[in-house]
């Protein structure tokens, strides 16, 4: 396939959460296919090889460059070996996408210590862990775009129950966003975070109804249904060039969703 010029031309992107968690696209492979396409050489990191195995086969099948690094982005030492990883396969890093996360369920009163601990350590240990080794290799290549994965649980209670530790977690990857963009951007590095509104992604197809399914479609001013396309071009737009006086924000993916009230929205729910 003859490649012309992309928006990520000569970059080198990680993708934490590279592979779909279950049949369908999700964010972080629909990510990663994207930065291919757009002329970065990608690292497709995953807790499960196979998962971004078959984002790698995407990659390639399409003439793209990627390669896939099995590791646990809770663990420090898999994180530093990840960012090695890139650096050694291909010669720099410009571009971070945490998107890895995982979900709990519960209030305060009843979630476990465990699904506390185990979410925060996925969801915003993990953020914290890549970018610790990230920006001195981005600091080496002159700079770089870190994006990490909120969500509008983060801003809204109750889009999808009662969840506290990702609703908490989500919060703090935009407290983190906030503090790395103004501590890193002397070392012209841009930090920015992606809230996303109702996507069906594999992360909730196996427990949605068809019914809450179209319900969250048409509880959005656009009323439409969101997928790992709308987020990963995103992504594309905050990792590039276009996005080079961007910085500490936090952009919703949403259909609208967080500027509308539930009254707004009743006679579309009627």
């Amino acid at each position: 396939m003859q490649r012309g010029r992309g928006r990520l031309d000569g970059k080198v992107a990680i993708v934490t959460g590279a592979g779909s968690s279950g049949p369908g696209l999700g964010t972080g492979k629909a990510a990663s296919i994207l930065f291919a396409r757009e002329g970065a050489r990608v690292l497709l990191a995953d807790r499960e090889a196979p998962r971004a195995e078959e984002t790698l086969a995407t990659i390639r099948e399409e003439g793209g460059v990627a390669s896939v690094f099995e590791a646990d982005v809770t663990v420090a030492e898999d994180c530093r070996a990840m960012v090695n990883a890139a650096v050694e396969r291909y010669g720099s890093l410009e571009i971070l996408f945490n998107n890895v996360g995982i979900v709990a369920s519960g209030s305060v009163v009843d979630v476990s210590e465990e699904d506390w601990d185990r979410v925060l350590d996925v969801n915003l240990k993990s953020m914290m862990l890549t970018s610790k080794y990230a920006v001195p290799k981005m600091v080496e290549a002159g700079g770089g775009s870190i994006i990490n994965m909120s969500s509008i649980e983060a801003m809204r209670s109750g889009a999808i129950g009662a969840v506290i530790p990702y609703s908490v977690s989500k919060g703090g990857v935009m407290a983190l966003t906030t503090q790395m963009a103004v501590q890193h951007g002397r070392d012209n590095i841009r930090v920015n975070c992606l809230a996303p509104g109702f996507l069906y992604t594999p992360m909730v197809a196996h427990f949605l109804t068809e019914e809450a399914r179209e319900l969250r479609r048409l509880t959005a001013p656009l009323g439409t249904e969101g997928t790992a396309w709308d987020v990963a071009w995103a992504t594309v737009f905050l990792a590039s060039e276009e996005a080079r006086w961007i910085s500490g924000v936090v952009l919703p993916v949403d259909a609208g969703l967080l500027a509308a009230s539930p009254l707004a929205m009743l006679p579309h729910l009627r």
